[in-house]
């Protein structure tokens, strides 16, 4: 794919971003003029759930690979490394 299409991607994305952001700011907004507070505390909720949901799912995938990639590099290494501790150590000044 060329640069001047991934570009041009890029630049559909963003708009698609902000128009979703106005659609949902201007909905906010008439909710708040009406004084819906009970429908903006359930969009509210409902918002929030699904963020954690979309950031648990994320990093539930991300943790596989790198869960595979330490057990081969534990049979690898033999398991013989010690952990190094950055906690309490002593900082040891550069000699020159």
């Amino acid at each position: 794919m060329s640069a001047r299409l991934q570009a041009s991607g890029r630049r559909r994305r963003k708009m698609i971003t902000f128009i979703w952001m106005g659609l949902l700011a201007i909905i906010v907004i008439a909710l708040i003029y009406w004084e819906q507070t009970a429908l903006l505390y359930i969009l509210a909720t409902l918002g929030v759930t699904a963020l954690l949901v979309v950031v648990a799912v994320a990093d539930l995938a991300g943790d596989k690979g790198r869960a595979a990639q330490s057990d081969q590099s534990d049979d690898v290494s033999g398991g013989t490394t010690k952990p190094k501790s950055t906690f309490g150590g002593g900082v040891s000044s550069p000699t020159t």
